[in-house]
């Protein structure tokens, strides 16, 4: 019996030791450059197990089977950082365990997502407006998401496969706000993207840019960053981004520690190196989106602080309207995302 109870002694030791000893890190696909994990692994002796998401939805789902466990740090959106958060899904924030985090821009803290960031630290941010083919559509001829249902773009079109983003969209388009859960409202952006379903080409959340670069699609829904990107790749400005008249739709993407995390104090060094001017820098320069971190975009070249893809010009994201979560009223842009999806 004793032999036994040593030996399981042992093995409880060796697993605590195997999970102090690295992190599992839950992250959007194309979203964090693989130097800056190797780099936090040189630094702190901490390996790092990466994997990927599509979607909000499918890390939500995932983390809810998993019991909040089996991650150390993952990034959802700032309306899922309030579905996680309400949910009691997360574990409080120890501030003491990170001294960056006064790098970070005052003016994306404390919002109603998170109440004093009890829970979050804002990662990245962006928009998602309109992209377009260069060499096959005149930038200046697209004003507005309406655009989009030009005869002309028939077959050549490319949206999100995000169900907020797309409803989003229709729902600007009709007037209504974004996070509005008035059903009437939902049908009626339903109907409008009913209309636009067959010259849709594709769906995509992986990298949206492939479809322009691969020249399947001309136009249509892309985040910021994915422009950024595609435009370094080609070595010149294939694709132009445009703010349309209705405003873009911004986002603000966070770290949170799961509840279960089995290894909290590797997460909070994880999110604290996040945190350094120098990674920031190097993350905002690589995926293209905009760094909520004041000193790395100081230390950032000025093609990229000063690209309007990446930072907004002035007043733009001030009057835009943020994402928010819709408590049980998602059921109903559900019902509709999948009545959409499945529309022939």
């Amino acid at each position: 019996m004793k032999k036994l109870l040593c030996l399981a002694v042992l093995l409880t030791t060796a697993a605590t030791a195997q999970a102090a000893s690295q992190i599992h890190v839950y992250n959007w696909t194309e979203y964090m450059p693989d130097a800056a994990l190797k780099r936090f692994t040189a630094e702190t002796g901490i390996k790092v197990r990466y994997s990927t998401y599509e979607s909000n939805e499918a890390m939500y789902a995932k983390l809810k089977v998993m019991g909040a466990k089996g991650y150390d740090v993952v990034v959802p959106s700032a309306y899922f950082v309030n579905r996680l958060r309400t949910e009691a899904l997360l574990h409080p924030l120890d501030k003491e365990a990170l001294p960056n985090f006064d790098n970070l821009d005052p003016a994306l803290l404390d919002k109603a997502h998170d109440p004093g960031n009890r829970f979050s630290v804002p990662y990245l941010w962006g928009t998602t407006a309109i992209g377009v083919d260069r060499a096959v559509v005149d930038p200046a001829a697209i004003t507005s998401y309406q655009d989009l249902w030009n005869p002309a773009f028939k077959g050549r079109i490319a949206l999100n496969d995000d169900l907020r983003e797309v409803f989003g969209m229709a729902l600007k388009i009709c007037g209504h706000s974004i996070n509005t859960t008035d059903e009437a409202k939902v049908k009626q952006a339903y109907d409008l993207l009913a209309q636009l379903k067959p010259a849709i080409a594709v769906f995509n959340a992986d990298a949206p840019r492939l479809p322009f670069l691969n020249k399947e699609v001309v136009i249509g829904l892309i985040w910021s960053g994915e422009v950024f990107q595609a435009n370094s790749e080609a070595g010149k400005q294939v694709l132009a981004y445009v703010y349309p008249k209705e405003g873009p739709m911004p986002w603000l993407d966070s770290m949170v520690i799961p509840k279960n995390s089995p290894n909290k104090a590797g997460a909070h060094r994880f999110i604290d190196f996040i945190l350094k001017p120098e990674i920031g820098k190097m993350i905002s320069e690589t995926v293209g989106y905009a760094t909520p971190n004041r000193k790395a975009r100081n230390l950032l070249p000025e093609a990229v602080r000063n690209n309007p893809v990446v930072y907004p010009p002035a007043g733009l994201i001030e009057n835009a309207e943020f994402t928010n979560d819709l408590g049980p009223a998602i059921a109903l842009y559900e019902k509709y995302w999948e009545l959409l999806k499945t529309k022939n």
